[in-house]
């Protein structure tokens, strides 16, 4: 579409550097937006030429003026909200946590109201809902009771009460989505990234202990920014929250997708025997009712993919495993 042109918050992200991939392989106008002006993780999935192709822009999402001028000077049609402090950095610092996510997230919905942008899509989190007791039916629909155990989740659940006001106040149309369990090349920080480190480790040749148990639901973050990028070319009217979904696989399900992928890590691999305080699965059919059919990408070749680009990063002194 030759009038699309993206912002995209948090850019610098791991779902925001694939979704910053998609767009520039597509031809898409793009603008990158975030405090962080290092982006060390697109050349783990972007050539050089593809990444001068991206406009970049630096600035805080907790400013107002500072998103003002970045949606102002890109003339966005389309706006794409990651930009966000993950759980361990707003249990460590609950005030910089609710600047960045909950302050920040006002911000671009005032922006959004004042530059007549009717609509945008953001990024909720799977952690606005409590432990799997907290449910005995699932998978769990995206209108099942929240009940967040942490301020990141917390935080979550603020915008997306943001979101609905803003809707019912002001007309703006908003999709959130809720993803869980992400990993691929480029998730390297949060509470569950710890199974793409050991996608790392095992490309390596090292070991790892995958810090958590259990079975959530895994998303593939090429298929993560795919679906951010579908709900934000959805004509879309109101302000709902959905979850991403995916299949629900087992930790070991994870190891054992490695093994597949690196034989030599048998073994080496290894988890902590205890639960994530979310639901094992979640339901994704009113997403999908919503903004279409998505595709997900299996956990065997998903993690397939996830080890090539790892060894072409280690190999090129892209990257170093820990």
């Amino acid at each position: 579409m030759d009038t699309e042109r993206f912002l995209v918050t948090g850019a610098a992200g791991c779902i925001g550097a694939w979704v910053l991939r998609n767009l520039v392989r597509e031809g898409t106008y793009v603008v990158a937006f975030d405090l962080d002006e290092k982006y060390h993780r697109l050349p783990l999935i972007l050539s050089t030429e593809e990444i001068k192709r991206i406009h970049f822009l630096q600035g805080d999402i907790s400013d107002y003026s500072s998103i003002e001028s970045a949606l102002k000077s890109c003339n966005a049609t389309r706006l794409i909200h990651l930009a966000a402090l993950q759980l361990p950095f707003c249990k460590a610092d609950p005030v910089a946590g609710a600047k960045v996510n909950v302050v920040g997230t006002v911000n671009i919905f005032e922006t959004a109201r004042q530059m007549e942008l009717q609509h945008l899509v953001y990024a909720s989190s799977t952690a606005v809902y409590g432990p799997s007791a907290a449910y005995p039916v699932t998978p769990l629909p995206h209108d099942a009771r929240l009940s967040p155990q942490s301020l990141y989740g917390v935080y979550k659940q603020a915008n997306e009460a943001t979101a609905r006001i803003y809707f019912q106040d002001y007309g703006i149309h908003s999709i959130g989505l809720r993803p869980y369990v992400v990993y691929g090349a480029g998730r390297d920080q949060g509470m569950t990234s710890t199974p793409t480190k050991a996608i790392l480790a095992a490309a390596a040749g090292k070991g790892y202990q995958i810090t958590f148990g259990g079975s959530y639901c895994f998303q593939y973050a090429n298929d993560t920014a795919r679906a951010f990028i579908q709900a934000a070319r959805t004509d879309f009217h109101g302000a709902d929250v959905y979850n991403l979904g995916g299949d629900s696989v087992s930790t070991q399900d994870v190891i054992t997708a490695i093994e597949k992928a690196i034989p030599s890590s048998r073994g080496k691999l290894t988890f902590k025997d205890n639960s994530l305080p979310f639901p094992s699965s979640v339901d994704n059919s009113s997403l999908q009712s919503a903004i279409g059919r998505l595709d997900f990408t299996s956990l065997e070749d998903g993690v397939a993919e996830t080890v090539m680009i790892f060894r072409r990063a280690l190999k090129g002194s892209i990257i170093h495993a820990e």
